[in-house]
């Protein structure tokens, strides 16, 4: 399966951003989805997953900043991030797999290319 993570782009502090992860056969509506994120000299960060029927789970660092949800009619899962801080500013990653519930990257066996977020004004 190949993820494409799309949406990443340069945005104003305060503002917010949908990030979407789309991929092409059956298998992605079946598994979990995770978002990830990795700045500069960091390691990857967890940001949230959503399991194949729809239960989300958060990071508690972000819980109230981020949103999870998922279109299975058009095979995509969503992130969606508000009031956006200079520090949000990263590489935005998707990716599938089997366990649920997870943070743990190295149980996400299927990862998109990330999408680049800058928060600068």
């Amino acid at each position: 399966v190949q993820l494409q993570a799309s949406g990443g782009g340069l945005v104003q502090p305060g503002e917010s951003v949908r990030l979407s992860c789309s991929a092409t056969g059956r298998y992605f509506n079946t598994a979990a989805v995770g978002w990830f994120r990795q700045a500069q000299g960091n390691e990857r960060e967890f940001l949230a997953a959503i399991s194949w029927n729809f239960e989300p789970y958060y990071s508690e660092s972000l819980k109230g900043r981020i949103t999870i949800s998922r279109d299975k009619s058009v095979n995509t899962v969503y992130l969606e991030m508000s009031n956006l801080k200079p520090e949000d500013t990263a590489v935005y990653y998707c990716a599938a797999g089997n366990t649920w519930p997870t943070s743990a990257a190295s149980l996400y066996g299927h990862w998109g290319q990330g999408t680049q977020v800058t928060v600068s004004s």
